[in-house]
């Protein structure tokens, strides 16, 4: 039996033990099995990638007609190279036609691409099972590997980066490679004259707009700023962002403020609050929180808790109205912070 753990996969794949029979690359995150599968066909395809004989085909196809995965892997190639057949999204429907070919693929090297996938299944368990095959997990990335991955992208093309560009992009980007990836790519050609990047150009090419706005919708309410708290909601609200989510975030950002102002009545300074925070804040927004802890007080932040919960009912009750809900308790709340 061979299933190789998260952390194997990449070794394996600079080189991989067997050439032929199957491999199934899965999880939950799409962009890093695509990924997995190309750089695997790349090394099968031995010194020569333009020789190989490489035939792409979709999982529900070939489980409708089960023969066609069989009769492709049973051809010899025309060219006499390396005989690759790449499957995405397989399923269980296809382990009758691979049990056939378990044992004796006839020196092809069948990839296969899949989510993710419980022990249990039946395609994932012939996989590991099967002597020629191997099954490579892709899991989302640590901030680590991601953070990592974004470091080598720049240095291979020598753009140099100031401090912030690694952490900003950390924080803007999710978990998916493909996303990381193809972000990456579209930095990387942008600073190809330059050789540079700054924090401002990470924002400009890839800050989602809407997830700036939550940020400015939270700060802009605590420190009572009315101008860009309006233009934050309109530029949330234009992005998609639901109503009751934002409701939600700002209950959630209330909810911490009064949790951090235990700790000032205590007797820290709001900056040694901040400071001992995990995850810290982006240093973006340190100056407008030391600022709401200033502000309020215990009390007032427990009087903005419950506006919120209220606002939230009132919401859950009539959702038509959520929109005009939230730009009055937000507005309320705003108006309240420039008053303490």
């Amino acid at each position: 039996m061979t299933a190789l753990r998260a952390h194997e996969v990449a070794r394996f794949l600079v080189r991989p033990d067997l050439s032929e029979g199957l491999f199934l690359a899965y999880g939950p995150d799409g962009g890093l099995v695509r990924e997995t599968a190309q750089k695997l066909i790349r090394q099968l395809s031995g010194d020569d990638p333009a020789s190989a004989n490489i035939s792409i085909f979709d999982g529900p196809e070939l489980a409708s007609d089960p023969s066609q995965l069989l009769l492709e892997a049973r051809s010899g190639s025309l060219f006499g190279g390396k005989r690759i057949i790449r499957i995405r999204n397989a399923t269980k429907a296809l382990v009758m036609p691979l049990t056939e070919l378990r044992d004796d693929p006839g020196g092809a090297a069948i990839v296969l691409e899949a989510d993710n996938l419980p022990p249990r299944d039946a395609l994932r368990a012939l996989v590991e099972a099967a002597r020629l095959g191997r099954a490579l997990p892709c899991y989302p990335d640590s901030d680590e590997t991601l953070m990592a991955l974004m470091r080598e992208t720049f240095n291979q093309a020598d753009i140099r980066t100031d401090a912030d560009v690694v952490p900003t992009l950390r924080e803007i980007l999710g978990n998916d490679r493909e996303v990381t990836r193809r972000e990456l790519e579209k930095l990387s050609l942008y600073a190809a004259a330059s050789k540079s990047l700054t924090r401002d150009d990470v924002l400009l090419l890839c800050a989602d707009n809407g997830a700036l706005a939550v940020d400015a919708i939270l700060d802009s309410t605590g420190t009572g700023h009315a101008e860009k708290l309006e233009l934050a909601l309109n530029r949330a609200l234009a992005a998609n962002i639901n109503p009751q989510q934002l409701l939600a975030m700002l209950t959630n950002h209330f909810a911490n403020l009064r949790r951090w102002r235990t700790e000032v009545d205590g007797g820290k300074t709001p900056r040694a609050v901040l400071d001992n925070l995990k995850p810290k804040p982006h240093f973006s927004r340190s100056g407008a929180l030391e600022q709401q802890l200033r502000t309020w007080t215990d009390n007032a932040l427990a009087n903005a808790g419950e506006r919120l919960l209220q606002a939230t009912s009132d919401t859950r009750r009539r959702p038509v109205l959520a929109e005009t809900v939230l730009r009055r308790t937000t507005l309320a709340l705003c108006m309240l912070a420039a008053t303490l």
